[in-house]
């Protein structure tokens, strides 16, 4: 499927693709904040961040644990790219291969994924892309 979504978590548009792949594009447009590459401030003493679901081809089980390991990534690390790096190798080994992850506040994407396997989700003001490819 084709969607175009922002970061209202507006959706428009629908294709159906062949071969078992999806096609999902995602834009951070309008969400105030560091640019890629700053520091991700984990929170403190503070009530654990919900995840806000933007768009998902996913599994319940699978969004449960992908959402964790987020969290516990973010917790870890205070650089994007070492957050979205921490993802990347966890999904991999606990999912298997082969994962790529975005992890950000300003950033537009267009991705093929596998079926069943994409997520696009806030956690604070930090947004993650997962998918499979």
């Amino acid at each position: 499927m084709s969607y175009n979504s922002d970061r209202s978590g507006s959706i428009s548009g629908s294709t159906p693709q062949p071969s078992g792949a999806s096609i999902h594009s995602a834009s951070t447009a309008g969400v105030a904040g560091l640019g890629a590459g700053s520091a991700a401030a984990a929170p403190t003493n503070q009530q654990p961040v919900q995840a806000v679901i933007k768009n998902v081809d996913m599994t319940e089980d699978m969004q449960k644990s992908v959402i964790e390991i987020a969290g516990a990534a973010l917790a870890q690390f205070s650089v994007e790219k070492d957050v979205a790096a921490h993802v990347k190798r966890t999904l991999d080994t606990q999912f298997g291969p082969t994962w790529h992850a975005v992890v950000g506040k300003n950033y537009g994407s267009y991705v093929t994924h596998e079926r069943r396997h994409f997520i696009y989700f806030y956690l604070g003001p930090m947004a993650f892309l997962l998918w499979r490819a």
